[in-house]
């Protein structure tokens, strides 16, 4: 299996972590007003108690999950653009890996405060709700609130996709709009909005990269160092024509 194909598998994980806290949100997590402003911090306490793994279970998938395998697309893509283009090759690794520890950890941190909340929920109910309140704006923080700096990075891949025909169509089209819905998530008003373009966006451009990627669509040909087209002489760099 190549880095291309692992980078592959990773976009699609990815693309399943973002379904899966979709689906959850949506269906159990939405009544509370979790994901929103007006969220019911109490409400969300007494159901961390009472739920606590189903919590942490979300946080490992959405944020620890997707960071393992968003560093592995991250490696691969820059992979893919270094023989076309070297500077932005190290300007999307650059970005991406940021990205990951970012996504990382906000996942250590809601883990950690889903934690404690459980622990002085049982003694003392306020302080709990204190300590989740702080705890989750942290977590927002680092990325579960917004989403720049994986609006800069997918933005970035898909305009050097753009500029050295790197991808296809569809997966350059996607990738520069999840960007730019994710630059939007700085604008208070355009924040929540912004993060459902981001989302959605994501989930799609994960799906479509991922498949690119599996099946060598829209690339800028074959995989430097390919065996069925040249063979590197040791780490020289030299180029030596097959036999």
């Amino acid at each position: 299996m190549t880095l291309r194909h692992i980078g592959g598998i990773a976009a699609l994980t990815c693309a399943g972590t973002y379904m899966f806290g979709f689906a959850l949100l949506v269906t159990i997590l939405a009544p509370l007003g979790f994901g929103s402003n007006d969220v019911d911090t109490a409400a969300v306490v007494e159901f961390t108690r009472a739920n606590q793994a189903v919590m942490v279970t979300w946080n490992t998938v959405i944020y620890i999950v997707n960071a393992l395998a968003l560093v592995l697309l991250v490696v691969a893509l820059a992979a893919r653009l270094k023989p076309v283009s070297p500077d932005w090759s190290v300007i999307t690794l650059a970005f991406g890996l940021i990205w990951c520890t970012l996504v990382l950890g906000a996942g250590m941190i809601a883990n950690v405060a889903t934690e404690q909340t459980v622990a002085l929920a049982e003694r003392d109910f306020s302080a709990a709700v204190q300590t989740w309140e702080t705890l989750h704006a942290v977590e927002l923080g680092l990325g579960g609130g917004n989403e720049i700096a994986g609006g800069v990075w997918i933005f970035c891949v898909s305009l050097a996709g753009l500029l050295h025909r790197a991808f296809g169509k569809i997966v350059i089209g996607l990738g520069l709009l999840t960007g730019v819905g994710g630059l939007l998530t700085i604008l208070p008003p355009l924040g929540e909005t912004a993060g459902v373009v981001f989302g959605l966006g994501a989930i799609a451009w994960f799906v479509a990269i991922g498949l690119a990627l599996v099946f060598n669509r829209g690339g800028a040909g074959p995989e430097r160092g390919s065996a069925s087209d040249r063979q590197c002489n040791g780490d020289s760099g030299k180029v030596v024509p097959q036999a």
